[in-house]
């Protein structure tokens, strides 16, 4: 047997399940380093630093 509703659900009532469910922008800081925006607790993909090191060898 599957899962019958008892009752029909409103159109509003479904909808506000769904209401939360929005896109958003990506939150974006400065590099430490070269001053790109990045994304957090990521390594810098113009520069190749996180958290003052060198992580990655960037070839120029």
């Amino acid at each position: 047997m599957s899962i019958c509703p008892k009752n029909k659900s409103s159109k509003g009532r479904r909808d506000k399940r769904r209401a939360n469910w929005k896109m958003k922008a990506p939150n974006l800081v400065k590099c430490s380093n070269c001053g790109e925006l990045m994304m957090p607790h990521r390594v810098c993909k113009s520069c190749g630093y996180y958290s003052m090191k060198s992580i990655v060898e960037k070839a120029n």
